[in-house]
């Protein structure tokens, strides 16, 4: 296959982040490295105009064309994907074990979608053990480990026995009257929303996927789901100060 096989149309190609161009120029580049006749990895080579494949890819747009792949190129570099040959002077690189497992564009959603995870922002018992699932795809498992994490924090939090679990652990534990994470500075309206938010969020989220298989298969969708278990996790480590320190601990223990 050529690059004019692999690529958008130069029209689209020219409007794309690097981010987007960059899991077309990896297969590519896979495609190549498999070649022995193509098989050298030259950053400077392959942006040259005397590339016969990127002339009659590029077509009149040979330096537009050059410029946004060097973008995609360099980011690659900088997800890991690439890496400079040992041992080599200048442009040359070779393709990264992590660039090797993902062989088609097709593989990067879940990867492109894990960024909305920076670990500095997530839980860390979620970056732990949801993120590693997120990334490889197994989307229902981390929705229903997220979602079990928020439950067994509420459950610490609370003092309850395991007994009490979903949607039942959330009202005790948010109980406008007398629950022990309620914030009986707020009006008796905002205390009952925020014991609907909890036990809607464990009924809709975590209760299914005990039950039966979930399809979720939108990766965009399931990162906003698992992000909001992770503000669930927030509010409840801000009710009782000892939990936010164990989060704390936890987070050093991961290397985070």
């Amino acid at each position: 296959m050529k690059m004019v096989d692999c690529f958008p149309p130069v029209s689209e190609l020219t409007n794309l982040n690097p981010e987007e161009i960059g899991p077309f120029l990896l297969e590519y580049l896979n495609m190549i490295d498999n070649d022995p006749a193509r098989s050298t990895l030259n950053r400077y080579n392959f942006t040259l105009e005397t590339n016969p494949e990127l002339r009659e890819y590029a077509q009149e747009q040979l330096y537009q064309v050059a410029r946004v792949l060097t973008e995609a190129w360099v980011w690659l570099e900088k997800e890991g994907f690439l890496a400079p040959m040992p041992n080599q002077t200048g442009d040359f690189v070779f393709i990264t074990r992590k660039g090797k497992k993902f062989k088609n564009s097709t593989n990067f959603d879940s990867y492109k979608y894990s960024t909305l995870f920076p670990v500095e922002n997530l839980d860390p018992i979620l970056a732990q053990k949801v993120k590693p699932l997120f990334s490889r795809g197994d989307y229902d498992t981390a929705i229903f480990q997220a979602y079990k994490e928020v439950e067994v924090r509420l459950r610490r939090a609370g003092k309850y026995g395991d007994e009490i679990i979903g949607v039942d652990l959330a009202r005790k534990a948010f109980n406008p009257e007398d629950g022990p994470l309620t914030d009986k500075s707020r009006v008796k309206s905002e205390r009952e929303s925020l014991m609907h938010l909890f036990s809607g969020a464990l009924g809709s989220f975590k209760n299914p996927g005990s039950h039966r298989d979930v399809d979720f298969e939108n990766p965009a969708e399931v990162a906003e789901i698992i992000l909001f278990a992770n503000y669930l996790l927030r509010i409840i480590d801000s009710r009782l100060p000892e939990v936010s320190i164990e989060s704390e601990q936890a987070l050093g223990a991961f290397g985070y």
